[in-house]
């Protein structure tokens, strides 16, 4: 899938409000009792670059996604946001890493990026700046997740699910839509848990 168009004037209009976001480098945060080495770095936000603490979403059930414009599942966006919807006032969020590592398929900028993702998708979950998420150069978050457990992903859309204490649940590969019974079932059962 395509986006339409990525022209100045779109860019102008949507940009600025929905998708979120993470980039390189991503830096440790200090030493924090309350926040899960897991999320315990900033990573820039899509849209405007600027750097977020991912400390904020402690305590937070968490799907963690790496994300592709041009890619055969970038229509799993839809299905995201909806889960995001669904779960957000329960204590769910998800969070969106755009990635080009996997096919050359997020090859626009951070802006471009955000414009798609919210024009044809309406992406309200918090996406982050372009970077990479495997081998040498994945952003350090992506480096944690995988020392605490998670799966490398092989391609887009791959996701992690995290506890509300930052553990790794499950990671599950590209083809797992984010209505997947499975999914659901590990979902649910990390909300219905106490911090």
């Amino acid at each position: 899938m395509r986006p339409l168009f990525f022209g100045h004037s779109l860019l102008r209009l949507c940009l600025p409000i929905f998708c979120f976001g993470a980039a390189l480098p991503a830096l440790a945060q200090d030493n924090n009792a309350s926040c899960p080495a897991t999320l315990n770095y900033k990573m820039d936000r899509l849209q405007d670059e600027k750097p977020q603490n991912l400390c904020q979403y402690a305590g937070k059930v968490v799907l963690v996604v790496n994300t592709a414009s041009y890619c055969g599942f970038t229509s799993q966006y839809e299905g995201l946001e909806k889960l995001y919807a669904n779960y957000r006032d329960k204590g769910l969020v998800v969070l969106g890493f755009a990635s080009n590592d996997f096919g050359q398929q997020e090859p626009g900028s951070n802006q471009e990026i955000a414009a798609f993702c919210h024009n044809t998708f309406g992406v309200k979950f918090p996406m982050f700046a372009k970077s990479s998420v495997v081998g040498a150069n994945a952003n350090p978050f992506y480096q944690g997740l995988i020392k605490a457990g998670a799966t490398t992903p092989q391609w887009n859309f791959h996701k992690i699910l995290l506890d509300r204490h930052g553990k790794v649940i499950q990671s599950y590969p590209s083809r797992v839509k984010p209505d997947d019974k499975a999914l659901l079932t590990e979902i649910e059962r990390a909300l219905a848990q106490k911090t």
